[in-house]
């Protein structure tokens, strides 16, 4: 009898991708909007995004198990969506890259005193050569982060949780009334959270079906959903509303953030863990995130997979973002912001357009029964809406023409 994958496995698997740094700007993106419209705002985020998931899984049906997104799109949509697709997918992939150096340089700045350029070149040196080595080189050091991620998150939170105040979390030690006004701004954000789409087609060939692959993508979702709910609750019942304006004018970077709650924990254990869950979350980030790009690159200069041909991949994928650091170091949420306005096009836009185009051939004939996302045409012009809506939230916020929360 053959052995079937568990679907906790796969929910693990797609809890990972979603769960990393992208959690660290929730905090300071939903101090305007305080608990209550911030959880409301994610949770609507992982809906949507679960579906959009599922869109992308209904348009692989028909193709072969190891089809990916890049073939899918191609051929469904045509070349010149499918590169602006891709590119789309690299200037992610670029953006978070650089506000993971900014944010680890800032961290290591604090800790040793050595400067955050000088710590920002000696994050990015040591720790992309795992990427430059092998695959199976970010693989080993994936699972001790992974570990060290979990124990230093939990032994964290629960040191935030046990001191949790209901007067902080309700804000009833502030004046504010609007809070609703606020959300709109946190939306690229949350949807960067849940950015694991290219990881769909890898769920697919993992179960070799379409309806197992959903139920694990729908467990991932919220698994990463449960996590940011409970950091989100902590955060916001240790530290009050008022003292997240220093942090905003810090762009929101993390090294704020843990100064700000550094100040009102008690134990400095608790404090040791959440710096400990902050760099092991970004550094993870850091090579998930930079060994896609790396392999796409590869793929997309044709570089070979030689030492020379690698160090040619490493080049184009961690320098430009190395130095942009250096010059533009404008702020961790800012770059987040920019990351999920963009990500909005292949996780929300594209998958239901793809979704549109396999229901037109099946009415014609061409494509056969099998998995199908929830919904019809409606819920497919509602996910579009909503990738325009965030991509739009954050551009008239850039632009100053949304209400902004500034302590």
């Amino acid at each position: 009898m053959e052995h079937k994958p568990s679907l906790v496995g796969g929910a693990c698997i797609i809890a990972g991708v979603c769960v990393g740094a992208g959690m660290l700007g929730l905090p300071s993106a939903g101090a305007g909007a305080w608990s209550l419209w911030s959880m409301l705002a994610v949770a609507l985020t992982m809906v949507v995004m679960t579906i959009s998931g599922w869109m992308l899984l209904e348009s692989y049906k028909g193709y072969p198990l190891r089809v990916s997104f890049d073939t899918v799109t191609r051929d469904l949509l045509g070349e010149k969506v499918n590169a602006l697709n891709n590119l789309s997918v690299y200037f992610v992939g670029g953006i978070l890259l650089y506000a993971y150096i900014t944010s680890a340089g800032l961290i290591i700045d604090g800790m040793t005193g050595m400067g955050s350029h000088w710590s920002s070149v000696l994050f990015t040196l040591v720790f992309s050569v795992l990427v430059w080595h092998s695959t199976r080189a970010v693989d080993r050091i994936s699972v001790l982060l992974v570990i060290l991620m979990g124990l230093s998150f939990v032994f964290g939170i629960s040191g935030l949780s046990m001191n949790i105040r209901l007067d902080l979390l309700l804000d009833r030690v502030g004046s504010e009334t609007h809070y609703a006004q606020y959300a709109l701004v946190m939306l690229p954000v949350a949807l960067t959270s849940f950015g694991y789409h290219h990881s769909v087609s890898s769920m697919r060939a993992y179960y070799g079906e379409e309806r197992r692959a959903s139920r694990a993508i729908l467990g991932g979702a919220v698994i990463a959903l449960t996590f940011y709910l409970i950091w989100l609750a902590s955060v916001f019942g240790n530290l009050p509303r008022s003292e997240f304006g220093p942090v905003i004018a810090e762009g929101g970077n993390v090294d704020a953030l843990l100064k700000a709650l550094g100040s009102v924990i008690e134990s400095q254990a608790v404090a040791n863990a959440l710096n400990a869950f902050s760099m092991a979350a970004i550094l993870s980030s850091f090579i998930g995130v930079g060994l896609g790009v790396f392999d796409y690159l590869a793929d997309l200069f044709k570089f070979d997979n030689s030492r020379a041909g690698r160090a040619k991949s490493w080049g184009v994928t961690f320098l430009p973002p190395l130095v942009l650091s250096l010059l533009f170091p404008f702020g961790f949420l800012m770059a987040i912001g920019y990351a999920g306005a963009v990500a909005t096009l292949w996780t929300c836009i594209i998958p239901p357009l793809l979704a549109w185009k396999v229901r037109k051939a099946a009415r014609n004939g061409n494509q056969g029964e099998g998995f199908r996302a929830p919904g019809g045409i409606l819920m497919i012009v509602l996910v579009i809406l909503f990738g325009v809506l965030t991509a739009a939230f954050h551009l008239l916020n850039m632009a100053g023409l949304l209400p902004a929360y500034t302590g």
